[in-house]
């Protein structure tokens, strides 16, 4: 598309993609923190959260059949105004006595118009920009997506903790999803106006058969890939450990020290992740993108392989010595998540140099993420479970074994010939991506 848009794309892609994330972090970060300060157990936050992350996992299966709607604006739009009112019900559902079951629904609600929200916010972006504005943007859209976390574990996390001790746990997550309701309320309205009217020419050639068809084809040819299936598996391993540290580490910061945790109040793990962890996640992403850039995918992934199992070790760490400076716990949760961004390109570049190319590439690129998602929602559902049968202190020292499964899988993987012939000659063959760990569609 070689066409300028006639509105300025700083006055629509931070605000689209800031929204984009806020629904995101909502359901995939802030429910487990709340749920914890309301006396949930581990095993059945893991588990609800993780049913959750589904709606990314399947996203792909329905993301050809908006192709049929003429307006992803209305789309957008729509699921925006969804959330904003699903936020504000489950503040109401809060102070009900069954505030679970009911908060637990609307959060699957809001799952699932976030995973659409984001098919739609996608094709707008691509569809209202050229190529090289795509790439003048992408870091704006990247930054806002992450903006969004700062904002909700940064900002109203830090509240919600400050809220806590005023005026109780549930009043504290009701005013905290009020303000999260209006705000995102306030940027459906904003984005009405700001968002290009860009439509769907090939709409009206399009129906639901030739779709089905279409899709029936696309995951056809996806998993005739030649080692598709030893791809999908070790996707799924490497994100084994991941799932399972990143649903109970945080956890393990909150729980009481009696019951071998840290104790710390919900302020302080908001104050940690929001500020120090959301920049060490970001400074790790970059500097894996220029390292794998420098060494080469197939050269670099066992190195990004053991970085992956930083945040294990850290945790480990954490519930041996278990200590009370907040600073000292601070340090340990910056180094988690700088490993954390370093190692998670891989996933990234795998899944777009190995298991995309080919006659689909961008569907297989989706597709892929939906089993990266996978891997990640299984892990995580049964976390909680496992955790209670081991306690803190040996659940961490199991999540370090469940990186070995990943580097083992490395001597079975199928390379394409290029990413080979470019590793044989010791030639760098990936160009960086730093930025991909932290983009919204990277990320799920």
């Amino acid at each position: 598309m070689d066409a300028k848009p006639t509105v300025s794309p700083l006055r629509w892609v931070p605000t689209l993609y800031f929204a984009q994330g806020l629904q995101f972090f909502v359901v995939m970060l802030i429910a487990g923190l709340m749920f914890k300060s309301m006396g949930v157990g581990n095993d059945a936050i893991a588990r609800w959260t993780g049913a959750m992350g589904l709606a990314w996992v399947f996203k792909p299966l329905w993301s050809p059949f908006l192709e049929l709607l003429r307006s992803k604006k209305l789309v957008i739009v729509a699921m925006q105004f969804t959330g904003a009112i699903g936020l504000g019900l489950i503040a109401v559902a809060l102070q009900l006595p069954v505030w679970f079951g009911l908060t637990i629904a609307l959060l699957f609600v809001l799952a699932y118009a976030s995973a659409t929200h984001d098919i739609a916010a996608d094709g707008l972006y691509m569809a209202s920009l050229s190529d090289t504005q795509q790439a003048a943007y992408a870091g704006w859209q990247g930054a806002f997506f992450n903006a969004s976390k700062f904002l909700t574990l940064g900002g109203l996390l830090v509240l919600a903790g400050h809220l806590e001790t005023r005026i109780g746990v549930f009043n504290a997550w009701s005013l905290i999803f009020v303000l999260l309701a209006v705000g995102l309320g306030a940027l459906a309205t904003y984005n009405a106006r700001a968002l290009p009217g860009t439509l769907n020419a090939g709409a009206g050639d399009l129906n639901a058969a030739t779709v089905a068809r279409t899709l029936r084809e696309v995951i056809a040819d996806f998993l005739k890939k030649p080692g598709i299936w030893i791809a999908i598996v070790f996707i799924v391993l490497f994100r084994l450990a991941e799932g399972q540290v990143q649903t109970i580490g945080p956890l393990f910061l909150k729980e009481a020290r009696e019951a071998g945790g840290l104790g710390l109040s919900t302020e302080q793990v908001g104050g940690i992740y929001g500020t120090a962890g959301t920049a060490a996640f970001l400074v790790g992403s970059i500097l894996g993108g220029y390292f794998t850039a420098w060494l080469g995918l197939r050269r670099a992934l066992p190195v990004l392989i053991l970085a992956m199992a930083v945040p294990n070790a850290v945790f480990y760490g954490l519930s041996v010595a278990r200590p009370e400076d907040l600073w000292t716990i601070g340090w340990a949760i910056s180094v988690e998540m700088a490993g954390y961004g370093f190692g998670f390109v891989g996933m990234i570049l795998f899944i777009m140099q190995v298991v995309a190319p080919g006659r689909f590439q961008t569907a297989h690129y989706a597709l892929g993420s939906g089993v990266m998602q996978l891997g990640f929602v299984v892990s995580k559902t049964v976390s909680g479970d496992i955790q209670l049968a081991l306690g803190y202190e040996r659940f961490f020292l199991w999540t370090i074994a469940c990186g070995v499964p990943a580097l083992l899988m490395l001597f079975f993987l199928r390379w394409p010939k290029a990413e080979a012939q470019d590793d044989d000659a010791g030639a760098p063959s990936t160009r960086f991506l730093g930025d991909e760990a932290a983009n919204p569609s990277a990320v799920k």
